[in-house]
């Protein structure tokens, strides 16, 4: 199921509404960073609140896409992992390591806006 991607200038916004099989998280992977080149996106949010779970393949697919938008200078910020995912991903040894993350969507555009254009922040 694709993931709908919302232009707010000079950002993109795409919100994960239910689980994503492997070939959906590479769709979205794929269709994020084309759509970023495409409209000289600042910023990408993707906001996963409504995931109860984020496997190993998720976590990896998301982390190559922020290292992939990076080095083209666009950050990401991966917005509201629920708290009981987050004990999970620490469980199973999952990270998101330089990747910005923050608490829902609109902390996660907060920061975009805050920073200065043409720089990417190397993760928490």
């Amino acid at each position: 199921m694709p993931v709908p991607i919302l232009v707010q200038s000079p950002y993109l916004i795409a919100s994960v509404q239910s689980a994503l099989t492997d070939a959906d998280l590479i769709g979205l992977q794929n269709d994020l960073f084309a759509e970023a080149q495409k409209r000289r996106s600042h910023g990408v949010v993707v906001d996963v609140t409504a995931l109860d779970v984020i496997d190993s393949f998720s976590t990896r697919t998301l982390r190559s896409l922020a290292a992939m938008l990076r080095l083209r200078g666009v950050e990401t910020v991966i917005a509201g992992i629920q708290p009981s995912v987050a004990m999970a991903m620490v469980e199973l040894g999952l990270s998101m390591q330089d990747v910005r993350t923050a608490t829902d969507l609109e902390a996660g555009l907060a920061y975009l806006r805050a920073r200065p254009h043409g720089t990417v922040d190397r993760g928490q």
